[in-house]
């Protein structure tokens, strides 16, 4: 038998911009997942989605995800989950912009790399 403790939180997302959110402990959504209430008990888990899906004026599809507890809260365990965290991904925004000085920076290693495996 396994002393492996499942860690949820309950996520969905934003009804009006699709956002990821993450339920915190006080009943609200948060877009940090470090913030959302982490959930060890199966039953407490079922109840607080049920709370989530009772007010579809707010979110679109909740459901529970694993997590595991991080140095600064909630961190997720699958790479949906983690890709979730990072927001949209079909242009640069929101979560997703990077500093002109870090994009530059990326294309050179890029361009370092390319001219190495040559």
């Amino acid at each position: 038998m396994s002393n492996h403790t499942t860690i949820m939180v309950v996520t969905a997302n934003d009804l009006i911009d699709g956002d990821a959110v993450w339920l915190t402990p006080d009943k609200d959504w948060t877009r940090d997942i470090r913030k959302a209430e982490t959930i060890e008990n199966e039953r407490a888990a079922q109840s607080r989605l049920g709370e989530a899906e009772s007010h579809p004026g707010k979110v679109i599809g909740p459901y529970l995800a694993e997590v595991r507890h991080g140095p600064a809260g909630a961190e997720p365990v699958h790479f949906r989950e983690i890709f979730r965290t990072r927001g949209p991904s079909n242009y640069p925004h929101g979560k997703q912009e990077i500093d002109p000085g870090v994009e530059a920076e990326i294309e050179a290693e890029i361009e370092e790399r390319i001219c190495v495996s040559v």
